[in-house]
C-alpha cells in the first residue's frame, strides 16, 4: 500500500500543476456523424483473461442498445496503466472513461478538476444498488467522482476442524473471542497467523477494535480532521491489542513475517484464525493448489462485538478497488456517462459469476451457482451497515507511513497506547498547516 501510496504523492503533484496552468484542451472525439467514447482500462485478455472478457461483452451490448457510439478501448497493464494516466493528465488529455482508485489516488484529480462528478449518474436509480459504504470512498467535498466495480471485506477466515478438535463455536462477542484465543494458546496451537511485516495487516485488528468500541465514525473522523485521534476509544483500541499480544493472540515472529509466511501457517492448519480481506475467497474455494480438505475446514465469521462498545457485527473494515471515472473536459460527456453506468449494471453478477470478483453492487444471491462462502459474503455484504475504508488508504502518504510504524511499535510493545494515539493526532494536525 506504501508503493501505492507514494504514486499517489506524484500524481498530486502534476495534477495540482494542472490546475494552475489551467489547461483545458480536451480529446477529439467525434468520428463522423457518430461519437466515440475512448475507454482505457487495466484488464488485458492474457493476465486478465476473464475480466477482458467481460469488458469486452458489455461494450458489445451498449453499442448494440446505443447505435451511432461506438467505444474505443485501450488497454494496458496496471503499472503501465498508471504511468500513462500521469502523462495524460499532464497535457489534459484523459480518456472519457477510465480506471481510478478511490480516496488518496482520487482526491488530486478531482481537486484538479479532471474528473467529472457523477452524482446525477448516481440520483437515476443507481445509487441504491451499491452496497452502503463504496460510493463514500469516492467522494471528495461532498461530490462522487468515481463509480465503484470491486469491494473487499474483510472477515475473519476460521479452520473449523481446529475449532471442533478444540469444543470452540465461532464467537459473536469479545468475550468469546478472548475465549477463544485463551483455548487455543493453552493447547499449544497459535490461535491467529499475523505477518505484521507490512503492517497494514496488524492495522485491520486495530480498525475493527476502533470500530466495535467507537462506532464506524470515530476512526474517520480523527483522520478527515472533524475529530481527534486522541479520542478514548482510539486509545482503548490500542489497548486492546496490547493484551492479545501479551495473550500470545498471535503467531510467533508475527512483527518479522510477511503476510504470505503468516498465509501459510494458517494454510497448514498451523493457526486457528486469520483475519484478511475477501481477495483470499479463491484459496478457500475454488483455489485446486490448496488441499481440498483444507478448503473444506476454512469458515470465516464477523468480528465480534465489543461489550458497551458503539458498533455493531455488521460493521465492516474493507474498501473498494478500482473504480470508473468520467473525464470532465470530455467532449461526449452525457454518453460517457451512459456509459458508466451501463457498465456499472452489467458488471455485477458477471464479476462473481466469471472472475471470482466481489464487485460493489448489492447481488441477488438466489440467482447465482457459486461455492458457498461466495454466497454468504455476498449475503453478508447485502445486510452490511457500514464499511470503514482501510485507515492507510484514507491517510496521505506521509501519515499512512506514520501510521504503520506506529502500528508496528504498537505490536511489538514499544509505545504506550496513549503516545501511539497522540503521535498520530500530531501528524495529522501537521499535515493541516
Amino acid at each position: 500500500m506504501i508503493k501505492k501510496a507514494c504514486f499517489f504523492l506524484l500524481a498530486s503533484v502534476l495534477v495540482v500543476s494542472l490546475a494552475l496552468t489551467g489547461c483545458s484542451k480536451g480529446a477529439e472525439n467525434e468520428s463522423g456523424s457518430g461519437k466515440v467514447i475512448k475507454f482505457m482500462h487495466l484488464w488485458p485478455a492474457g493476465s486478465s483473461k476473464q475480466h477482458h472478457m467481460i469488458v469486452q461483452e458489455i461494450i458489445k451490448e451498449f453499442e448494440s442498445e446505443h447505435p451511432g457510439v461506438r467505444v474505443e478501448v485501450e488497454v494496458l497493464e496496471n503499472e503501465q496503466y498508471k504511468n500513462k494516466i500521469k502523462v495524460l493528465s499532464s497535457s489534459n488529455r484523459l480518456p472519457d472513461v477510465g480506471f481510478t482508485w478511490a480516496a488518496g489516488y482520487l482526491k488530486p484529480f478531482a481537486k484538479g478538476n479532471l474528473f467529472a462528478p457523477l452524482d446525477d449518474v448516481l440520483q437515476e436509480g443507481l445509487k441504491d444498488d451499491f452496497v452502503k459504504g463504496t460510493t463514500e470512498a469516492y467522494a471528495v467535498d461532498g461530490k462522487t467522482y468515481g463509480l465503484p466495480l470491486e469491494l473487499n471485506i474483510a472477515p475473519i477466515y476460521y479452520n473449523k476442524k481446529i475449532f471442533k478438535e478444540n469444543n470452540l463455536e465461532v464467537p459473536k462477542t469479545y468475550e468469546e473471542f478472548q475465549h477463544v484465543v485463551k483455548t487455543l494458546e493453552s493447547k499449544g496451537i497459535s490461535p491467529i497467523a499475523l505477518g505484521n511485516k507490512d503492517a497494514w495487516t496488524g492495522s485491520l485488528w486495530y480498525m475493527y477494535l476502533a470500530d466495535r468500541i467507537g462506532g464506524p465514525k470515530v476512526l474517520n473522523q480523527a483522520i478527515d480532521r472533524s475529530g481527534s485521534f486522541e479520542n478514548p476509544a482510539l486509545v482503548s483500541a490500542a489497548e486492546e491489542i496490547q493484551k492479545l499480544v501479551k495473550a500470545n493472540a498471535f503467531n510467533k515472529g508475527f512483527n518479522g513475517l510477511s503476510n504470505d509466511e503468516a498465509k501459510s501457517e494458517f494454510l497448514n492448519g498451523k493457526a486457528g484464525m486469520y483475519l484478511m480481506g475477501t481477495w483470499e475467497l479463491p484459496n478457500f474455494t475454488t483455489n485446486e493448489e490448496i488441499p481440498q480438505d483444507f478448503r473444506d475446514q476454512s469458515g470465516y465469521f464477523k468480528f465480534p462485538t465489543v461489550k458497551d462498545g458503539k458498533g455493531d457485527i455488521d460493521s465492516w473494515v474493507g474498501g473498494p478497488g478500482v473504480g470508473l471515472f468520467v473525464a470532465q473536459n470530455s467532449e461526449v460527456k452525457e454518453e460517457s456517462k451512459k456509459f458508466a453506468k451501463f457498465f456499472i449494471e452489467k458488471w455485477g453478477e458477471q464479476s462473481v459469476t466469471k472472475a471470482g470478483v466481489i464487485p460493489a453492487t448489492k447481488v441477488d444471491t438466489d440467482k447465482l451457482d457459486l461455492p458457498k462462502l461466495y454466497i454468504d459474503v455476498l449475503n453478508d455484504l447485502n445486510q452490511a451497515s457500514n464499511i470503514t475504508l482501510f485507515a492507510d488508504v484514507q491517510m496521505s502518504p506521509s501519515v499512512a507511513e506514520t501510521h504503520l510504524n506506529l502500528i508496528q511499535s504498537l505490536y511489538g510493545n514499544e509505545i504506550k497506547p496513549k503516545d501511539y494515539a497522540k503521535q498520530h493526532e500530531t501528524a495529522l494536525k501537521n499535515e493541516e498547516n
